[in-house]
């Protein structure tokens, strides 16, 4: 029997469907009396083992110079490149590549570290790794918390990462660094002097110290109940008068109370302040009928005030009209201008002054046009 090899072939001699060696490129006559079978191997292609085990393949050590083997564990992944490029990626099991016209060569990866490390991007970005390779993406205004198998590894600043798919579970947990806000409505609370009221506030902070937090079981819930505490603390010293008068004093209070507490939860509070206080409806129709009697009240002296320095206008006037007959006769020329403008003719007679008259005349309220007295 003859047998023709290529020199992008290489065969493998098999006796009884045992191996035996393997040919090169060259022509070969075997013995047709002894039971010889050559499978003839692409160099090209990834050795193939006839449905044989590897290993006997493997303790021919001419065939040995011409393979690339290799050995990938269960917990690794090795990254094949022909002549520099990247190829394939390999999983648990051991591999043989013809080396012959290929240069072959393999990055092991050990997954029971999941992190990306130390590969060019152009490489674990391939959609030939998309199935062995996750990431996570920590947007700038966050930090990430890093976890293998629900433990704390590291923080994340802003930025994309990459992880191996393994055995390890991996996971990101985010924390937004932007100012946040905490809402506390209808919050009951007792003043002082017994008196049932409710206060909307508000409290913005920032998350400065993401470790701290995760720490922290139901965070802006312990929060909520800090600020409810020390609001009850300062309202519940203070009358309702002395509350509402100093009612923007509140939230300095409180704002000054939280940074005593920044160290503990891990975050920088900013402001806090009283959106309304509500007060019952009772006491609310009292407070109305206070300020309904002193705006009375207030009225009353504007109105007194008005009529002391009016009378005390009048009283001036007369005394210098007193003392100053040429003002007096001016006030009389005042008067008939006044009356000359509402009817068309007045006639003067009889004794007196012309104020006493027209004094009388504007008392006796003519209204004609021609009015005698």
């Amino acid at each position: 029997m003859k047998v023709t090899i290529k020199n992008d072939e290489r065969g493998l001699l098999f006796k009884d469907g045992n191996y035996v060696k393997c040919l090169k490129p060259g022509k070969y006559s075997l013995n047709p009396f002894v039971k010889y079978t050559v499978a003839i191997a692409d160099v090209n292609k990834v050795f193939e083992t006839a449905g044989k085990n590897l290993n006997i393949y493997l303790e021919d050590q001419e065939l040995l110079k011409e393979l690339s083997i290799v050995d990938v564990q269960d917990y690794e992944l090795a990254i094949h490149f022909e002549d520099g490029k990247l190829s394939e990626v390999l999983k648990s099991g051991k591999y043989a590549f013809w080396k012959v016209l290929k240069k072959h060569e393999f990055s092991t990866i050990d997954t029971r570290n999941p992190e990306v490390r130390d590969i060019d991007a152009s490489i674990y970005k391939s959609p030939k790794l998309s199935g062995v390779v996750g990431y996570f993406e920590v947007e700038s205004h966050e930090k990430g918390i890093l976890y293998y198998d629900n433990t704390v590894q590291k923080t994340l600043e802003p930025g994309r990462y990459f992880f191996w798919k393994s055995p390890v579970h991996t996971a990101v947990k985010k924390i937004d660094l932007r100012q946040q806000q905490l809402d506390m409505t209808g919050q009951e609370i007792m003043t002082e002097d017994k008196i049932t009221l409710r206060l909307n506030f508000v409290c913005h902070y920032k998350i400065t110290e993401p470790l701290k937090v995760i720490e922290i079981k139901s965070f802006e819930e312990q929060l909520y109940i800090v600020l409810q505490l020390i609001l009850r603390e300062y309202v519940g010293g203070m009358k309702l008068d002395d509350l509402l008068a100093k009612k923007q004093e509140i939230g300095n209070y409180v704002l000054e109370k939280l940074k005593e507490k920044s160290n503990s939860y891990g975050v920088e509070f900013l402001f806090a302040g009283v959106k309304d206080v509500v007060l019952p409806g009772e006491i609310k129709d009292i407070l109305n009928t206070v300020l309904i009697a002193e705006k009375k009240a207030q009225a009353n002296v504007i109105t007194r005030r008005e009529e002391v320095a009016s009378t005390r206008s009048l009283l001036n006037t007369a005394k210098l009209m007193e003392e100053n007959q040429t003002l007096y006769r001016l006030k009389e020329l005042e008067f008939l201008e006044k009356i000359c403008e509402k009817i068309g003719n007045v006639s003067l007679t009889g004794g007196g002054s012309l104020l006493e008259q027209l004094n009388t005349l504007l008392s006796n309220k003519a209204v004609d046009k021609q009015c005698k007295v």
